[in-house]
Protein backbone atom coordinates (compact mmCIF):
# COMPACT_ATOMS: atom_id res chain seq x y z
CA UNK A 1 0.00 0.00 0.00
CA UNK A 2 1.39 3.41 -0.97
CA UNK A 3 1.68 6.27 1.48
CA UNK A 4 -1.15 8.13 -0.26
CA UNK A 5 -3.44 5.11 0.01
CA UNK A 6 -2.46 4.73 3.65
CA UNK A 7 -3.43 8.36 4.30
CA UNK A 8 -6.77 7.96 2.52
CA UNK A 9 -7.62 4.82 4.50
CA UNK A 10 -6.79 6.62 7.74
CA UNK A 11 -9.96 8.75 7.43
CA UNK A 12 -12.49 5.89 7.67
CA UNK A 13 -10.43 4.35 10.47
CA UNK A 14 -10.50 7.62 12.38
CA UNK A 15 -14.25 8.05 11.84
CA UNK A 16 -14.84 4.45 12.96
CA UNK A 17 -12.97 5.10 16.22
CA UNK A 18 -15.02 8.28 16.77
CA UNK A 19 -18.28 6.40 16.16
CA UNK A 20 -17.09 3.79 18.67
CA UNK A 21 -17.11 6.64 21.22
CA UNK A 22 -13.34 6.86 21.52
CA UNK A 23 -12.46 10.45 22.55
CA UNK A 24 -11.46 12.24 19.38
CA UNK A 25 -8.10 13.35 20.83
CA UNK A 26 -7.16 9.74 21.59
CA UNK A 27 -8.49 8.59 18.20
CA UNK A 28 -6.29 11.11 16.37
CA UNK A 29 -3.30 10.20 18.55
CA UNK A 30 -3.77 6.49 17.84
CA UNK A 31 -4.25 6.88 14.07
CA UNK A 32 -1.44 9.43 13.82
CA UNK A 33 0.96 7.29 15.83
CA UNK A 34 0.09 4.11 13.93
CA UNK A 35 0.23 5.82 10.56
CA UNK A 36 3.58 7.45 11.28
CA UNK A 37 4.99 4.08 12.34
CA UNK A 38 3.77 2.44 9.11
CA UNK A 39 5.32 5.23 7.00
CA UNK A 40 8.69 5.42 8.80
CA UNK A 41 8.93 1.77 9.80
CA UNK A 42 10.72 2.53 13.06
CA UNK A 43 9.09 3.01 16.48
CA UNK A 44 12.00 5.13 17.73
CA UNK A 45 11.46 7.76 15.06
CA UNK A 46 7.76 7.80 15.81
CA UNK A 47 8.36 8.27 19.53
CA UNK A 48 10.92 11.00 18.86
CA UNK A 49 8.41 12.81 16.67
CA UNK A 50 5.81 12.61 19.43
CA UNK A 51 8.32 14.01 21.93
CA UNK A 52 9.38 16.86 19.67
CA UNK A 53 5.79 17.61 18.64
CA UNK A 54 4.64 17.82 22.25
CA UNK A 55 7.39 20.26 23.20
CA UNK A 56 7.09 22.29 20.00
CA UNK A 57 3.31 22.59 20.30
CA UNK A 58 2.96 23.47 23.96
CA UNK A 59 5.93 25.84 24.10
CA UNK A 60 4.19 28.04 21.53
CA UNK A 61 3.56 31.52 22.91
CA UNK A 62 0.46 31.88 20.74
CA UNK A 63 -1.35 29.06 22.55
CA UNK A 64 -1.24 30.95 25.85
CA UNK A 65 -4.09 33.09 24.55
CA UNK A 66 -6.49 30.13 24.90
CA UNK A 67 -6.46 29.66 28.70
CA UNK A 68 -6.56 33.43 29.16
CA UNK A 69 -9.72 33.83 27.06
CA UNK A 70 -11.23 30.78 28.75
CA UNK A 71 -10.52 32.29 32.18
CA UNK A 72 -12.05 35.56 31.02
CA UNK A 73 -15.18 33.67 30.01
CA UNK A 74 -15.32 31.82 33.34
CA UNK A 75 -15.13 35.07 35.30
CA UNK A 76 -17.90 36.55 33.15
CA UNK A 77 -20.04 33.43 33.57
CA UNK A 78 -19.75 33.22 37.36
CA UNK A 79 -20.08 36.93 38.10
CA UNK A 80 -23.62 37.48 36.85
CA UNK A 81 -22.72 39.66 33.85
CA UNK A 82 -25.08 37.62 31.68
CA UNK A 83 -28.10 38.68 33.71
CA UNK A 84 -27.22 42.37 33.38
CA UNK A 85 -26.80 42.00 29.62
CA UNK A 86 -30.15 40.30 29.24
CA UNK A 87 -31.98 42.88 31.37
CA UNK A 88 -30.44 45.71 29.37
CA UNK A 89 -31.37 44.14 26.03
CA UNK A 90 -34.87 43.29 27.29
CA UNK A 91 -35.48 46.88 28.39
CA UNK A 92 -34.98 48.04 24.80
CA UNK A 93 -36.55 45.13 22.88
CA UNK A 94 -38.93 43.36 25.24
CA UNK A 95 -42.02 45.34 24.24
CA UNK A 96 -41.75 44.31 20.59
CA UNK A 97 -43.18 41.15 19.00
CA UNK A 98 -40.68 38.43 19.78
CA UNK A 99 -38.74 41.02 21.75
CA UNK A 100 -37.82 38.80 24.71
CA UNK A 101 -36.28 36.21 22.36
CA UNK A 102 -34.52 39.00 20.46
CA UNK A 103 -33.20 40.25 23.80
CA UNK A 104 -31.70 36.82 24.42
CA UNK A 105 -29.94 37.01 21.04
CA UNK A 106 -28.61 40.49 21.81
CA UNK A 107 -27.42 39.39 25.24
CA UNK A 108 -25.71 36.35 23.70
CA UNK A 109 -23.88 38.66 21.29
CA UNK A 110 -22.75 40.88 24.17
CA UNK A 111 -21.71 37.94 26.32
CA UNK A 112 -19.89 36.32 23.40
CA UNK A 113 -17.81 39.49 23.12
CA UNK A 114 -16.16 38.70 26.46
CA UNK A 115 -16.49 34.92 26.52
CA UNK A 116 -15.21 33.34 23.30
CA UNK A 117 -16.97 30.02 23.90
CA UNK A 118 -20.22 28.97 22.29
CA UNK A 119 -21.06 26.31 24.86
CA UNK A 120 -20.47 28.68 27.77
CA UNK A 121 -22.55 31.40 26.11
CA UNK A 122 -25.45 29.00 25.48
CA UNK A 123 -25.33 27.52 28.98
CA UNK A 124 -25.04 30.87 30.77
CA UNK A 125 -27.66 32.74 28.78
CA UNK A 126 -29.99 29.75 28.93
CA UNK A 127 -30.07 29.96 32.72
CA UNK A 128 -30.94 33.65 32.57
CA UNK A 129 -33.29 33.88 29.59
CA UNK A 130 -35.17 30.56 29.55
CA UNK A 131 -37.36 31.34 32.61
CA UNK A 132 -38.27 34.71 31.11
CA UNK A 133 -39.14 33.17 27.75
CA UNK A 134 -41.40 30.68 29.51
CA UNK A 135 -43.01 33.47 31.51
CA UNK A 136 -44.07 35.27 28.34
CA UNK A 137 -45.49 32.17 26.71
CA UNK A 138 -42.86 31.42 24.07
CA UNK A 139 -43.28 27.90 22.66
CA UNK A 140 -40.58 25.45 23.68
CA UNK A 141 -39.28 25.12 20.14
CA UNK A 142 -38.75 28.87 19.67
CA UNK A 143 -37.31 29.41 23.16
CA UNK A 144 -34.75 26.60 23.00
CA UNK A 145 -33.96 27.12 19.32
CA UNK A 146 -33.28 30.84 19.80
CA UNK A 147 -31.03 30.27 22.80
CA UNK A 148 -29.09 27.49 21.08
CA UNK A 149 -28.58 29.70 18.01
CA UNK A 150 -27.67 32.73 20.12
CA UNK A 151 -25.01 30.67 21.85
CA UNK A 152 -23.16 30.20 18.57
CA UNK A 153 -22.34 33.91 18.61
CA UNK A 154 -19.80 33.07 21.32
CA UNK A 155 -17.37 31.64 18.74
CA UNK A 156 -18.02 34.18 16.00
CA UNK A 157 -17.90 37.53 17.79
CA UNK A 158 -14.32 38.22 18.96
CA UNK A 159 -12.61 37.03 21.03
CA UNK A 160 -13.01 33.48 19.77
CA UNK A 161 -11.00 30.41 20.73
CA UNK A 162 -11.78 28.70 17.41
CA UNK A 163 -10.50 31.74 15.50
CA UNK A 164 -7.26 31.60 17.47
CA UNK A 165 -6.83 27.91 16.60
CA UNK A 166 -7.52 28.61 12.92
CA UNK A 167 -5.03 31.49 12.93
CA UNK A 168 -2.32 29.25 14.41
CA UNK A 169 -3.00 26.44 11.92
CA UNK A 170 -2.92 28.72 8.87
CA UNK A 171 -0.36 31.27 10.17
CA UNK A 172 -2.85 34.11 9.93
CA UNK A 173 -2.79 37.35 11.89
CA UNK A 174 -5.08 36.88 14.92
CA UNK A 175 -5.87 40.59 15.19
CA UNK A 176 -6.95 40.77 11.52
CA UNK A 177 -9.11 37.67 11.95
CA UNK A 178 -10.85 39.30 14.91
CA UNK A 179 -11.50 42.38 12.78
CA UNK A 180 -12.80 40.28 9.89
CA UNK A 181 -15.24 38.47 12.20
CA UNK A 182 -16.97 41.63 13.42
CA UNK A 183 -19.31 42.32 10.49
CA UNK A 184 -20.28 38.63 9.98
CA UNK A 185 -20.93 38.43 13.74
CA UNK A 186 -23.24 41.44 13.66
CA UNK A 187 -24.99 40.02 10.58
CA UNK A 188 -25.49 36.73 12.47
CA UNK A 189 -27.20 38.46 15.39
CA UNK A 190 -29.41 40.52 13.04
CA UNK A 191 -30.26 37.41 11.02
CA UNK A 192 -31.35 35.53 14.14
CA UNK A 193 -33.51 38.46 15.22
CA UNK A 194 -35.08 38.56 11.75
CA UNK A 195 -35.88 34.85 12.01
CA UNK A 196 -37.63 35.49 15.34
CA UNK A 197 -39.57 38.43 13.89
CA UNK A 198 -40.82 36.28 10.99
CA UNK A 199 -41.70 33.39 13.35
CA UNK A 200 -43.89 35.50 15.65
CA UNK A 201 -45.67 37.06 12.68
CA UNK A 202 -46.35 33.75 10.99
CA UNK A 203 -47.59 32.47 14.37
CA UNK A 204 -48.92 35.66 16.00
CA UNK A 205 -50.20 33.94 19.16
CA UNK A 206 -46.90 32.22 19.90
CA UNK A 207 -45.66 34.77 22.44
CA UNK A 208 -46.71 37.72 24.55
CA UNK A 209 -44.91 41.05 24.75
CA UNK A 210 -43.90 42.71 27.96
CA UNK A 211 -44.77 46.25 28.92
CA UNK A 212 -42.67 49.10 27.53
CA UNK A 213 -39.87 50.22 29.85
CA UNK A 214 -39.50 53.96 30.40
CA UNK A 215 -36.26 55.57 29.30
CA UNK A 216 -35.03 56.27 32.81
CA UNK A 217 -35.14 52.54 33.65
CA UNK A 218 -33.55 51.69 30.31
CA UNK A 219 -30.61 53.93 31.10
CA UNK A 220 -30.26 52.35 34.55
CA UNK A 221 -30.23 48.88 32.99
CA UNK A 222 -27.72 50.03 30.39
CA UNK A 223 -25.47 51.50 33.07
CA UNK A 224 -25.23 48.09 34.75
CA UNK A 225 -23.47 46.59 31.74
CA UNK A 226 -20.63 49.11 31.74
CA UNK A 227 -18.07 46.46 32.83
CA UNK A 228 -18.88 44.36 29.76
CA UNK A 229 -18.69 47.34 27.42
CA UNK A 230 -15.46 48.56 29.01
CA UNK A 231 -13.78 45.16 28.84
CA UNK A 232 -14.83 44.66 25.23
CA UNK A 233 -13.61 48.10 24.18
CA UNK A 234 -10.30 47.69 26.01
CA UNK A 235 -9.60 44.19 24.71
CA UNK A 236 -10.85 44.43 21.13
CA UNK A 237 -10.09 48.13 20.76
CA UNK A 238 -6.58 47.57 22.12
CA UNK A 239 -6.00 44.85 19.52
CA UNK A 240 -7.43 46.91 16.65
CA UNK A 241 -5.39 49.99 17.58
CA UNK A 242 -2.19 48.01 18.01
CA UNK A 243 -1.87 48.81 21.72
CA UNK A 244 -1.87 45.13 22.69
CA UNK A 245 -0.95 41.92 20.98
CA UNK A 246 -3.85 39.44 21.11
CA UNK A 247 -2.13 37.52 23.90
CA UNK A 248 -1.56 40.68 25.93
CA UNK A 249 -5.18 41.70 25.30
CA UNK A 250 -6.34 38.30 26.57
CA UNK A 251 -4.32 38.81 29.77
CA UNK A 252 -5.74 42.31 30.23
CA UNK A 253 -9.24 41.03 29.54
CA UNK A 254 -8.93 38.16 32.03
CA UNK A 255 -7.59 40.50 34.71
CA UNK A 256 -10.23 43.14 33.99
CA UNK A 257 -13.08 40.63 34.03
CA UNK A 258 -11.77 39.18 37.29
CA UNK A 259 -11.61 42.62 38.89
CA UNK A 260 -15.12 43.46 37.66
CA UNK A 261 -16.39 40.17 39.07
CA UNK A 262 -14.80 40.91 42.45
CA UNK A 263 -16.19 44.46 42.43
CA UNK A 264 -19.69 43.12 41.75
CA UNK A 265 -19.54 41.14 45.00
CA UNK A 266 -20.50 37.90 43.26
CA UNK A 267 -17.03 36.36 43.03
CA UNK A 268 -16.35 34.39 46.20
CA UNK A 269 -13.25 32.28 46.85
CA UNK A 270 -15.29 29.18 46.00
CA UNK A 271 -16.28 30.67 42.62
CA UNK A 272 -12.70 31.79 41.99
CA UNK A 273 -11.51 28.23 42.58
CA UNK A 274 -14.29 26.93 40.34
CA UNK A 275 -13.27 29.34 37.56
CA UNK A 276 -9.61 28.32 37.73
CA UNK A 277 -10.38 24.59 37.79
CA UNK A 278 -12.87 24.88 34.92
CA UNK A 279 -10.33 26.85 32.89
CA UNK A 280 -7.64 24.26 33.58
CA UNK A 281 -9.97 21.42 32.61
CA UNK A 282 -11.09 23.08 29.35
CA UNK A 283 -7.51 24.03 28.48
CA UNK A 284 -6.30 20.47 29.04
CA UNK A 285 -9.06 19.12 26.82
CA UNK A 286 -8.29 21.60 24.02
CA UNK A 287 -4.54 21.07 24.25
CA UNK A 288 -4.93 17.28 24.09
CA UNK A 289 -7.04 17.65 20.95
CA UNK A 290 -4.41 20.03 19.52
CA UNK A 291 -1.70 17.43 20.23
CA UNK A 292 -3.73 14.63 18.66
CA UNK A 293 -4.45 16.72 15.59
CA UNK A 294 -0.79 17.70 15.36
CA UNK A 295 0.36 14.08 15.34
CA UNK A 296 -2.30 13.03 12.85
CA UNK A 297 -1.60 15.97 10.54
CA UNK A 298 2.12 15.24 10.86
CA UNK A 299 1.42 11.72 9.59
CA UNK A 300 -0.58 13.15 6.66
CA UNK A 301 2.31 15.52 5.87
CA UNK A 302 4.69 12.54 5.73
CA UNK A 303 2.43 10.89 3.16
CA UNK A 304 2.33 14.13 1.10
CA UNK A 305 -1.48 13.87 0.92
CA UNK A 306 -2.23 17.63 1.38
CA UNK A 307 0.31 18.66 -1.27
CA UNK A 308 -0.74 15.91 -3.68
CA UNK A 309 -4.41 16.79 -3.23
CA UNK A 310 -3.76 20.49 -3.84
CA UNK A 311 -1.79 19.71 -7.00
CA UNK A 312 -4.45 17.28 -8.27
CA UNK A 313 -7.31 19.74 -7.72
CA UNK A 314 -5.44 22.59 -9.44
CA UNK A 315 -4.68 20.37 -12.45
CA UNK A 316 -8.29 19.32 -12.98
CA UNK A 317 -9.44 22.79 -13.96
CA UNK A 318 -12.42 22.78 -11.61
CA UNK A 319 -14.07 26.11 -10.89
CA UNK A 320 -12.77 27.52 -7.58
CA UNK A 321 -16.35 28.35 -6.59
CA UNK A 322 -17.43 24.76 -7.18
CA UNK A 323 -14.63 23.51 -4.94
CA UNK A 324 -15.54 26.10 -2.29
CA UNK A 325 -19.19 24.99 -2.39
CA UNK A 326 -18.19 21.33 -2.00
CA UNK A 327 -15.88 22.16 0.91
CA UNK A 328 -18.54 24.19 2.73
CA UNK A 329 -21.11 21.42 2.21
CA UNK A 330 -18.56 18.96 3.58
CA UNK A 331 -18.16 21.11 6.68
CA UNK A 332 -21.93 21.20 7.09
CA UNK A 333 -22.02 17.40 6.95
CA UNK A 334 -19.08 17.01 9.34
CA UNK A 335 -20.74 19.44 11.73
CA UNK A 336 -23.55 16.92 12.21
CA UNK A 337 -21.17 14.31 13.64
CA UNK A 338 -18.14 16.17 15.06
CA UNK A 339 -17.54 18.99 17.51
CA UNK A 340 -16.30 22.29 16.11
CA UNK A 341 -12.78 22.33 17.56
CA UNK A 342 -11.95 18.81 16.40
CA UNK A 343 -13.36 19.52 12.96
CA UNK A 344 -11.19 22.62 12.50
CA UNK A 345 -8.03 20.91 13.79
CA UNK A 346 -8.59 17.82 11.66
CA UNK A 347 -9.61 19.37 8.35
CA UNK A 348 -8.01 22.80 8.01
CA UNK A 349 -4.41 21.53 7.56
CA UNK A 350 -5.66 19.35 4.68
CA UNK A 351 -8.26 21.63 3.10
CA UNK A 352 -6.44 24.97 3.40
CA UNK A 353 -3.51 24.16 1.04
CA UNK A 354 -6.03 22.93 -1.55
CA UNK A 355 -8.10 26.10 -1.33
CA UNK A 356 -5.03 28.35 -1.28
CA UNK A 357 -3.94 26.90 -4.63
CA UNK A 358 -7.16 28.11 -6.28
CA UNK A 359 -7.70 31.59 -7.70
CA UNK A 360 -10.46 33.58 -6.00
CA UNK A 361 -9.05 36.95 -7.02
CA UNK A 362 -7.75 37.62 -3.49
CA UNK A 363 -4.26 37.92 -2.07
CA UNK A 364 -3.15 34.93 0.06
CA UNK A 365 -3.60 36.96 3.26
CA UNK A 366 -7.07 38.19 2.32
CA UNK A 367 -8.09 34.71 1.22
CA UNK A 368 -6.94 33.23 4.53
CA UNK A 369 -9.09 35.71 6.47
CA UNK A 370 -12.16 35.30 4.25
CA UNK A 371 -11.98 31.51 4.13
CA UNK A 372 -11.46 31.35 7.90
CA UNK A 373 -14.66 33.31 8.55
CA UNK A 374 -16.62 31.08 6.16
CA UNK A 375 -15.29 27.98 7.90
CA UNK A 376 -16.11 29.44 11.29
CA UNK A 377 -19.71 30.18 10.29
CA UNK A 378 -20.25 26.69 8.90
CA UNK A 379 -18.67 25.20 12.03
CA UNK A 380 -21.05 27.38 14.03
CA UNK A 381 -23.98 25.84 12.13
CA UNK A 382 -22.80 22.43 13.29
CA UNK A 383 -23.48 23.48 16.88
CA UNK A 384 -27.22 23.69 16.16
CA UNK A 385 -27.69 20.79 13.76
CA UNK A 386 -28.54 17.24 14.87
CA UNK A 387 -27.39 14.70 15.88
CA UNK A 388 -24.33 16.29 17.57
CA UNK A 389 -25.48 19.89 17.90
CA UNK A 390 -23.97 20.52 21.31
CA UNK A 391 -25.80 23.80 21.89
CA UNK A 392 -29.13 22.05 21.29
CA UNK A 393 -28.40 19.45 23.94
CA UNK A 394 -27.17 22.02 26.45
CA UNK A 395 -30.32 24.14 26.14
CA UNK A 396 -32.61 21.12 25.99
CA UNK A 397 -30.99 19.82 29.17
CA UNK A 398 -32.21 22.97 30.94
CA UNK A 399 -35.75 22.45 29.64
CA UNK A 400 -36.27 18.74 30.17
CA UNK A 401 -40.01 18.98 29.63
CA UNK A 402 -39.43 20.01 26.00
CA UNK A 403 -38.85 17.05 23.62
CA UNK A 404 -35.50 17.19 21.84
CA UNK A 405 -37.37 17.00 18.53
CA UNK A 406 -39.00 20.36 19.24
CA UNK A 407 -35.61 21.86 19.96
CA UNK A 408 -34.29 20.50 16.66
CA UNK A 409 -37.26 21.97 14.77
CA UNK A 410 -36.88 25.28 16.59
CA UNK A 411 -33.28 25.58 15.37
CA UNK A 412 -34.19 25.16 11.67
CA UNK A 413 -35.10 28.84 10.97
CA UNK A 414 -31.78 29.92 12.47
CA UNK A 415 -29.86 27.34 10.45
CA UNK A 416 -31.59 28.76 7.37
CA UNK A 417 -30.38 32.28 8.15
CA UNK A 418 -26.86 30.90 8.66
CA UNK A 419 -26.88 29.24 5.23
CA UNK A 420 -28.14 32.44 3.59
CA UNK A 421 -25.39 34.40 5.39
CA UNK A 422 -22.73 31.96 4.19
CA UNK A 423 -23.97 32.33 0.62
CA UNK A 424 -23.86 36.14 0.84
CA UNK A 425 -20.40 36.28 2.43
CA UNK A 426 -19.03 33.71 -0.02
CA UNK A 427 -20.41 35.66 -2.99
CA UNK A 428 -19.16 39.04 -1.73
CA UNK A 429 -15.79 38.66 0.08
CA UNK A 430 -15.57 42.45 0.46
CA UNK A 431 -18.28 42.34 3.16
CA UNK A 432 -15.94 40.31 5.36
CA UNK A 433 -12.76 42.11 4.37
CA UNK A 434 -13.98 45.72 4.27
CA UNK A 435 -13.24 46.49 7.91
CA UNK A 436 -9.81 44.84 7.64
CA UNK A 437 -8.98 46.97 4.62
CA UNK A 438 -10.26 50.08 6.39
CA UNK A 439 -8.14 49.52 9.52
CA UNK A 440 -5.03 47.98 8.06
Amino acid sequence: MSNIELAIWSFPVLLFLIFMRIPIALAMLAVGFGGTFLVTGTPNMTLNQLKNLTFGTFSSYSLSIIPLFLLMGQFATLSGMSASLFRAAESFLGHRKGGVAMSAIGACAGFGAICGSSLATAATMGQVALPELRRYGYPGSLATGALAAGGTLGILIPPSVILVIYAILTEQNIAKLFVAAMIPGILAALGYMLAIAIWVRVSPNSAMVRERIVWSKRLIALAKVWPVLTIFLVVVGGIYLGIFTPTEAAAVGAAGTGIAALASGQMSMAKLRQAILATASSTAMIFLIVLGAGLYNGFLALTQLPQTSALWVSEQGFSPWLILTIVLLMYLAFGCIMDSLSMVLLTVPIIYPIMLALDFGLSPDDFGLWFGILVLIVVEVGLITPPVGMNLFIINGMARDIPIGQTFRGALPFVTTDIIRVAILASFPSITLWLVWAIY
